[in-house]
């Protein structure tokens, strides 16, 4: 990803925080009138972080060689960011002032081994997979294929969740709560492309989706960021019907870039008979 491309991730990314800001919530008098922004001014930003408008100004636009990472904190504050945000900004800031690197294949891995497949396999009462930081599927065990038949059963090999979410039609029914999960695709792409920012793999990934999916390209655009880590994940599945399962975001120090992923059922949850079913699928 080329430098400028990187200073007008850094430029989108603070401007729409700001925008989503208003004086009141972020503990500014609010003196009436018409405001010419949506959300906090720079000046206004600035001001929180303590810092000046020029200075602010510089770094919005993605000038931010010499700057520290106490104005980082300063900003990420200032502008309410989690820990995810906070993240964001800290990578696209690094990206900005590494070298510039025309590939970097870091995140992209392909290649699962074999004690890992062997840790998936004794999960035998939860659905499990591995997959790369690109959303690309590399091993699953029974139940994990079980549940993911049709994400799964593709021609082109590995399969790629963000592909199956956004390009495949089948994904609005599978996903009961489709929304959450583009935002999560989505977001999770968004970070690690400020991660890996010179990954060729990746920037052909996201062109290909921004190309093929308007809403894919309307959410990019958003420049959320997100972890996916644990919760609730609601699907419909073609043969079994609907599932409520846990899922927990593992990730593997050995093989920096996968990370396991597992669905189990809650106890004496209402979806028991069909989760058995899937099991026997």
């Amino acid at each position: 990803m080329p430098a400028d491309t990187v200073r007008e991730d850094i430029r989108n990314f603070l401007t729409s925080r700001r925008a989503r800001l208003t004086p009141e919530e972020a503990g500014l008098p609010d003196f009436g009138g018409r405001r010419q922004v949506s959300g906090l001014r720079r000046s206004e930003v600035a001001q929180l972080a303590a810092i000046s408008v020029e200075y602010y100004t510089r770094i919005e636009r993605g000038n931010v060689g010499g700057v520290s990472e106490e104005i980082l904190d300063s900003l990420s504050t200032a502008l309410q960011f989690d820990d995810v945000e906070r993240a964001h900004l800290a990578a696209l800031v690094r990206a900005a002032n590494a070298p510039h690197r025309t590939t970097d294949r870091d995140g992209g891995l392909s290649h699962v081994r074999d004690s890992l497949q062997q840790v998936l396999d004794a999960m035998t009462q939860a659905a499990a997979f591995v997959r790369n930081a690109h959303l690309d599927v590399l091993a699953t065990n029974a139940l994990a294929r079980a549940l993911y038949t049709e994400a799964l059963d593709i021609a082109e090999q590995p399969p790629n969740l963000a592909r199956f979410v956004f390009l495949d039609p089948r994904a609005r029914r599978f996903y009961r709560d489709w929304d959450r999960i583009a935002h999560d695709a989505v977001g999770s792409l968004r970070t690690e492309a400020a991660r890996t920012p010179a990954n060729t793999d990746l920037v052909g990934l996201i062109d290909e989706l921004v190309t093929h999916s308007d809403e894919f390209a309307r959410r990019w655009d958003a420049h959320d960021v997100e972890y996916y880590r644990s919760g609730q994940q609601r699907f419909h599945h073609p043969d079994v019907g609907d599932l409520d399962l846990d899922y927990d975001a593992l990730e593997v120090p050995a093989d920096p870039g996968l990370t396991i992923v597992t669905y189990t059922l809650a106890p004496h949850s209402a979806h028991a008979p069909a989760f058995a079913r899937l099991r026997d699928h």
